[in-house]
């Protein structure tokens, strides 16, 4: 896809546009937007919502909480939305650093930095990063550690293969991860049912590293999951980056994002189940070959539904902002995602410091709107609070990167 840049001292040929026009405004409204729901903007919602008390609103909390098990909520694409879009970035990044004649050691090398400094900050997030006990031992997880782990699998992919390599692999991930889940036996394991503790990814995390607060996460062999999240977004950064027209990429994120949406709905069994419930193919609802959507075990079908949300709003956004340059109304996100993981973090440790500083100047406001009205209106403010320090980073053109 476009030009092929000469390898330098060993390191791969990557498709290379002028890395001076890379840049996607859009890509960073896009993770503004997602990094809003984190930083305040779903308490928000939920409070406003409480407060209005009307009945026709009361679905928007649902879509706010974490389905448990099986499903998916408007909040469970928050967290596969900002891994999709690290991978996005990954052609644009890695390109540079080869363009200014980075060798494959210090890509390597940046690459590992990176991952380590993420853990850590997960750890910080957890509370686990001075707590370790010999006796209790137990490796912390966190969102921080499986973007890190994803983006560090779809790097080296995306640095060692080509694009047909990369798709096979990404597909053999998806698959392989599904007959691991299903097929393999073990206590309490069932073909073509996946529970919670009764699948192979669990026994491996709680063999390897124990229990994590007090339930199994398969969060190990689930690298395969996340690593094919943000391989996605990969795919959308090489279709970003090469020599199309606007319509042209357009179309084709479209046309993928409806792809995978089309995939994982089918493989999850959602749609035999509702032709069961009319009384049509009752035979094929047990067969093993279903995999259903499970954000908790990231499972395949649950990659390609969220990857194809993520492929369609990466469209829309592409597509007003870059294309049809109307950005006014997207500052505010562009602000949140030029610094989203600094973001991420602040809120983390320090939402309470952000809601106090907004309750010094809005706590007399309860008195008039009571303590219904005031609820969102200090979710607001300690959003805001943030927002103006963001701000002031961004207009000071200040990047705090990983």
């Amino acid at each position: 896809m476009g030009e092929q840049l000469a390898a330098h001292d060993g390191a791969p040929a990557v498709p290379l546009l002028d890395p001076a026009s890379a840049r996607l405004v859009s890509l960073d409204a896009l993770r503004g937007f997602d990094m809003w729901w984190i930083i305040g903007g779903d308490q928000l919602l939920r409070s406003f919502v409480k407060a209005s008390n009307r009945p026709a609103w009361q679905w928007i909390p649902d879509q706010l909480t974490h389905v448990p098990w099986e499903g998916f909520h408007f909040i469970d694409l928050i967290f596969p939305l900002f891994l999709f879009m690290i991978g996005v970035a990954i052609p644009f990044s890695l390109a540079k650093r080869l363009a200014r004649g980075d060798s494959a050691r210090r890509i390597h090398a940046h690459l590992f930095l990176r991952v380590a400094i993420l853990i850590v900050l997960g750890m910080m997030v957890n509370g686990s990063l001075l707590t370790y006990d010999p006796q209790q031992f137990e490796l912390s997880y966190s969102v921080l550690q499986m973007l890190a782990l994803g983006y560090l699998v779809a790097s080296l992919l995306f640095i060692h293969l080509r694009l047909r390599w990369q798709v096979l692999a990404t597909v053999v991930m998806l698959v392989g991860y599904w007959a691991l889940l299903a097929f393999v036996p073990g206590p309490g394991h069932e073909i073509g049912r996946f529970r919670e503790g009764c699948n192979a990814g669990d026994w491996v995390t709680e063999f390897l590293v124990g229990r994590w607060r007090d339930h199994q996460v398969g969060w190990i062999i689930g690298i395969l999951g996340h690593a094919s999240t943000a391989m996605l977004g990969v795919f959308a950064g090489q279709m970003l980056r090469a020599p199309w027209g606007n319509a042209r990429k357009v179309a084709a994120l479209l046309a993928l994002g409806c792809t995978c949406l089309a995939l994982g709905y089918v493989w999850s069994g959602w749609f035999i189940q509702h032709l069961a419930a009319r009384g049509i193919g009752n035979r094929f609802v047990d067969w093993p070959i279903w995999f259903p959507i499970i954000k908790n075990r990231w499972t395949s079908s649950f990659a390609l539904y969220a990857g194809g949300w993520s492929y369609l709003l990466l469209a829309l956004f592409y597509l007003v902002i870059d294309v049809w340059k109307v950005r006014r109304w997207a500052f505010p996100f562009i602000v949140i995602g030029a610094n989203s993981i600094f973001a991420y973090m602040c809120w983390q440790l320090g939402s309470g410091v952000f809601r106090s500083a907004a309750g010094v100047f809005l706590r007399g406001l309860e008195q008039y709107v009571g303590p219904a009205w005031y609820e969102p209106i200090a979710w607001a403010g300690a959003t805001a609070a943030l927002w103006l320090l963001l701000w002031y980073l961004h207009r000071n053109k200040t990047l705090i990167r990983v």
